[in-house]
């Protein structure tokens, strides 16, 4: 991502339509094995993952972890504990004192605090032991406030906190932001509402007439993975069927599925589906399942010999990642992914 305007995997171009194949059950399971597998095996010992050249350090740790976690997996019980244990411990040890989960020095770090939230509110809802309890629950209610004051004057967030970045806010990050902020409110951290409130008028106000989300508030053309990822923010706020989210349907209709895809198998690609598949999957019905198929049929064909299933820009760890969470879904352990 080094030397690019933005985010790699907020920008979208090119597009391919998805065949309509189909993927037998026991090969998903192997192929989400295999990557599980392998994210283990590129574990550090402190317990974190790093993107390619070492960038993204806590949001890949959180990614990582939240994938073996919707494998049924938690910190105490299951094949994958002690790699979730390991990587629960490393992020509860970057809280600061303001509240942020990470350090200033990675790479956007708004990213890897937003899936911190995501991750450790999950752990939280699974710790049995009240001590280790308590703790995550003071890091999670400190990084509540964190995102809280790293709002900027629109509601949005940018890559470091509004302060640092000079008001400086754009859609990625801001979607990163109300995910992580709703999956800690579901696990009974308070969550002012106006943060919230806030959030969804900055997405609103980036959103054209005909749905696509835009780069940032200021312009920046319409991006099909942001629309993806902010629809699926706007059904964790628990907006279902508004007019804003039935443009934001269309819109992805039109540009991802069924009738077009972005460019398979780069970041692009992994981060739009991401979002899109937990949007589907809400939905459910005859349109999640068909979607479903073609999808898991692409994602078992692309898995490498390794394990992995290989990115370009941001690296594998990211997107195995992001593969295996969409693949479980159907699983249903994690609360902010459910129906």
């Amino acid at each position: 991502m080094a030397g690019r305007p933005g985010p790699v995997f907020a920008v979208v171009s090119a597009v391919l339509w998805l065949g309509p194949l189909t993927a037998a059950a026991d090969d998903v399971d192997a192929a989400v094995r295999r990557g599980l597998d392998y994210l283990v095996g590129q574990q550090n010992r402190q317990g974190f993952w790093v993107a390619r050249n070492g960038q993204y350090r806590v949001a890949m740790t959180a990614l990582a972890g939240t994938a073996l976690l919707a494998e049924g997996s938690t910190a105490t019980t299951g094949r994958y504990a002690r790699s979730i244990s390991s990587a629960t411990d490393y992020l509860l040890s970057l809280s600061r004192p303001n509240g942020l989960i990470g350090y200033r020095d990675d790479h956007q770090y708004t990213y890897g605090h937003g899936y911190s939230m995501v991750f450790l509110s999950q752990v939280y809802g699974e710790e049995e032991d009240l001590n280790r309890r308590e703790q995550i629950r003071d890091v999670l209610t400190r990084a509540v406030q964190f995102s809280a004051d790293a709002q900027t004057d629109r509601g949005g967030w940018g890559y470091v906190s509004a302060r640092e970045g000079n008001n400086f806010d754009e859609g990625s990050t801001c979607i990163t932001q109300v995910q992580g902020l709703r999956a800690c409110r579901n696990a009974g951290i308070p969550v002012s509402v106006e943060i919230i409130t806030r959030a969804r008028q900055y997405i609103e106000a980036c959103t054209t007439s005909r749905g696509g989300v835009q780069y940032s508030i200021k312009g920046g053309g319409e991006r099909p993975a942001i629309t993806a990822a902010a629809l699926a923010a706007m059904f964790n706020a628990g907006e279902y069927d508004s007019e804003l989210t039935r443009r934001m349907r269309d819109f992805c209709s039109n540009n991802i599925w069924p009738r077009r895809s972005v460019a398979a198998r780069s970041s692009f690609w992994h981060y739009t589906h991401f979002y899109y598949a937990q949007v589907l999957y809400r939905e459910g019905g005859d349109r999640w399942e068909k979607y479903r198929r073609e999808l898991n049929e692409e994602l078992v064909s692309r898995i490498q010999p390794g394990g992995y299933w290989a990115d370009p820009d941001i690296g594998d760890v990211y997107a195995t990642s992001v593969n295996c969470i969409i693949l479980q879904l159907e699983k249903g352990f994690l609360p902010i992914y459910q129906r």
